[in-house]
């Protein structure tokens, strides 16, 4: 029997309740969710690799045997063979790389388009288990119910002030909160490239249409807001790790079924 929750409007209290599609009675399944966000993942890598003249760019020659040194590639310009510099052999300052990256490598994981399904349909019934939620981290009221729908009247939220009153009257603000005090400095060169910091996610937003509340929230931190058409399975487990804190507008949750049937 399909299960019944509360949409709740702007204050915060229920207006009415709905049944929820069956695609959130679909079995839990981590290693589907696991394949299908690493091959997201995967699909956004650009190739690379090194220019095939690096490190080859000079005179040097190996002299060959018989002269009572090591048959190391030397720049040519000195009388005498052990004075001269190495060079192109990987072990040699400025030579080539023994195995260099190639651009021509596929990085790409492929999934079966049902199986890329059924992780979704998966990831997002993972959304109402308060369990699974709490193990991701996150910080809601206990008396609210799984999954959070709202009204399709939050969509129309034009101010971040707006949606700051909204998240307190619907519990989840401590969750920003905690998202805002959990930015960390990331470790290694990463912070030289324009990824300085890292931040927790936190809650994640499924709209039908955007008619102000793309720009209203998109300033809180961990926050991600997506239309239901794009809903992905790392959107819904970022990390591989499925639970995540999802507050859906109520045309989205209709239209779920039709979206991502098998």
């Amino acid at each position: 029997m399909a299960k019944k929750v509360n949409v709740y409007g702007l204050d915060g209290e229920p207006l009415r309740t709905i049944k929820l599609p069956e695609v959130f009675e679909t079995p839990y399944r981590p290693d589907l969710i696991k394949r299908a966000v690493l091959s997201s993942r995967a699909a956004r890598i650009q190739p690379y690799g090194v220019n095939k003249r690096a490190g080859k760019r000079t005179t040097a020659e190996s002299r060959g045997p018989g002269f009572g040194i090591a048959r190391v590639p030397r720049v040519k310009g000195s009388r005498y063979p052990a004075a001269m510099r190495g060079a192109f052999a990987p072990m040699t300052v400025g030579g080539r790389r023994a195995h260099p990256p190639k651009p021509e490598k596929k990085y790409a994981e492929k999934i079966n388009k049902k199986e890329r399904r059924l992780a979704i349909r998966s990831a997002i019934a993972a959304t109402a288990n308060p369990e699974l939620v709490k193990e991701r981290g996150h910080v809601f009221e206990n008396s609210r119910e799984l999954p959070l729908v709202v009204s399709d009247e939050f969509q129309a939220i034009t101010t971040t002030s707006e949606t700051r009153e909204l998240f307190i009257k619907l519990g989840v603000w401590q969750d920003i909160l905690r998202a805002k005090r959990g930015r960390k400095i990331r470790p290694g060169k990463g912070k030289m490239r324009g990824r300085k910091y890292k931040k927790p996610k936190s809650i994640l937003l499924v709209i039908n249409e955007d008619h102000g509340i793309v720009k209203a929230s998109r300033n809180h931190p961990g926050l991600d807001i997506v239309n239901v058409r794009n809903l992905n399975a790392e959107l819904l487990a970022p990390g591989t790790k499925p639970g995540r804190l999802t507050i859906w507008a109520e045309s989205a949750i209709n239209q779920l079924e039709n979206l991502f049937t098998l």
